[in-house]
């Protein structure tokens, strides 16, 4: 369900927060540290790496979080297609697709999200391997994601959008299809959760009471060998984004930040609009950016 802002800044003052337990992979290496369009995986089935609050900022292009699940290529009469169903194992691969309206053209007027017109997120199927990417239209409305090399399994790519005419104008969408990556695949068992992540040196700390269908507020801090990190620059319009994945079905959930950006000093603590549409253990992607370079850090965390 949809919750206004106003109706979650009420819910946030009256909210204790209570510790979560959060976990993750972690990784040095530099395709762990990701680029500006992403955190990039390595093609091993091993997972990569991954201020107080202040009033709701007036973002320009931030839209409340979507309905549904994300787990369904049409909604409301709007389809994401696509030719590719496989893609290469080990190397850098072109995902194209189009996102046709109810009348069954192809949509080409996206508004801005987070200073974007569309997020593609590729996820592999134990949540293993997780991509970020901001794809280039063409004057046909076909889009080409380009990703980073893939590891062998299943994976479902997202496209997050939000139409900028026709019967869905300002409405958002995520829609999603799966792609194979041939090879051998094994799964790898979920970390189980725990209080924090460490990626890049940096430690990433989530505090939040999270259920299922609800809005909570989250909290997440930022240190570095045990010190308040000061200096997160702006990354989509805020100072870190923040995607989850649920264990299973790899349903969808996009938790929206509420701390106004200032400059390139953001943090310690950074607070996000936290609903979660199901019970069970999510996986979260948060992606923040210091000193030019983008990390990310994967936390799981149980929402009940």
């Amino acid at each position: 369900m949809r919750t206004s802002r106003l109706t979650f800044l009420a819910a946030t003052a009256a909210t204790c927060t209570l510790l979560l337990g959060l976990t993750a992979c972690g990784s040095d290496s530099p395709a762990a540290k990701g680029s500006a369009h992403g955190h990039a995986p390595t093609a091993s089935p091993t997972m990569p790496n991954m201020s107080s609050a202040s009033p709701m900022p007036s973002m320009d292009g931030m839209h409340d979080a979507p309905t549904g699940n994300g787990l369904s290529a049409d909604r409301d009469g709007y389809r994401l297609t696509s030719p590719d169903t496989r893609l290469t194992q080990g190397a850098p691969a072109a995902y194209r697709f189009t996102v046709t309206a109810p009348d069954g053209r192809p949509l080409t007027a996206y508004a801005l999200d987070q200073t974007r017109r569309m997020h593609v997120y590729a996820v592999r199927s134990d949540l293993t391997g997780f991509q970020h990417v901001h794809p280039a239209m063409a004057g046909d409305g076909t889009w080409t994601a380009r990703l980073a090399p893939l590891a062998s399994g299943t994976w479902r790519v997202f496209a997050s959008f939000v139409p900028d005419a026709g019967p869905g104008k300002g409405t958002d969408f995520v829609l999603s299809r799966t792609v194979t990556v041939p090879g051998d695949a094994g799964a790898v068992p979920l970390p189980a959760p725990a209080a924090s992540t460490t990626v890049d040196g940096y430690t990433v700390t989530v505090k939040g009471q999270v259920m299922a269908g609800m809005a909570h507020p989250l909290t997440v801090t930022v240190t570095r060998n045990g010190r308040p990190v000061t200096d997160l620059q702006p990354y989509l319009g805020t100072y870190a984004h923040l995607t989850a994945f649920r264990s299973g079905d790899l349903a969808f959930a996009h938790l929206h930040p509420t701390t106004a950006v200032h400059g390139d000093h953001g943090g310690p603590e950074l607070t996000f609009h936290a609903e979660l549409p199901a019970s069970g253990d999510w996986r979260l992607f948060l992606q923040f950016r210091t000193g030019g370079t983008l990390h990310t850090a994967a936390l799981t965390l149980r929402a009940g």
